[in-house]
């Protein structure tokens, strides 16, 4: 079922649904300062049953190709951020964006924001290094803002892995030790 916000009445200065989801997308980045995950974008577009998920994917890789959107990957998370051409696009064309949907996306952020926060400010990516060990890079970022990186060594792939999955779940409590052992 689609969203009652997206039938019929739609602004004449609209092709297509597809334009449509491309602005509410735009304009959900603008509205956070932070990158957003691939599955943050699909939980809040098929919650508020605005598309269907392989539609959604398309529209994303799409927005990519044309330089609206861009994507960084952390330990296999794709994070999306929304280019200069996207924010000139979606000033352009804001007030397609009907009063309602607006208000689902405001309200959809103050209820997810701090888990969606925390998913996208702690990351944790591996990589071998040229002495063949593995290099783990951790960090913590608030908008713009690193507030704590670091990187390790370790000897194995699952090692790496371990340390890397386990950097959302601790971070917090690594950067409260830092600050107090240092500060």
């Amino acid at each position: 079922m689609q969203h009652p916000n997206l039938r019929g009445g739609r602004s004449p200065m609209l092709d297509t649904t597809t334009t449509l989801y491309k602005l509410i997308i735009l304009y959900t980045l603008g509205k956070v300062n932070f990158p957003m995950t691939n599955s943050q974008i699909t939980n809040l577009m098929l919650s508020e049953d605005y598309t269907r998920y392989f539609q959604l994917q398309e529209i994303l890789q799409n927005m990519i190709d044309s330089g609206l959107i861009k994507t960084e990957v952390h330990n296999h998370t794709t994070y999306y951020s929304r280019t200069e051409k996207g924010a000139k696009t979606l000033e352009y064309f804001k007030g397609e964006i009907s009063p309602e949907i607006r208000r689902d996306i405001s309200n959809y952020l103050v209820l997810h924001s701090y888990e969606m926060r925390s998913e996208s400010s702690c990351i944790a990516d591996y990589y071998r290094s040229a002495d063949m060990d593995y290099t783990v890079s951790c960090s913590v970022r608030e908008g713009n803002t690193t507030l704590i990186e670091m990187k390790l060594s370790v000897p194995t792939e699952k090692a790496a892995q371990t340390l890397a999955e386990n950097w959302k779940a601790k971070s917090q409590e690594v950067y409260a030790a830092v600050m107090k052992l240092l500060v």
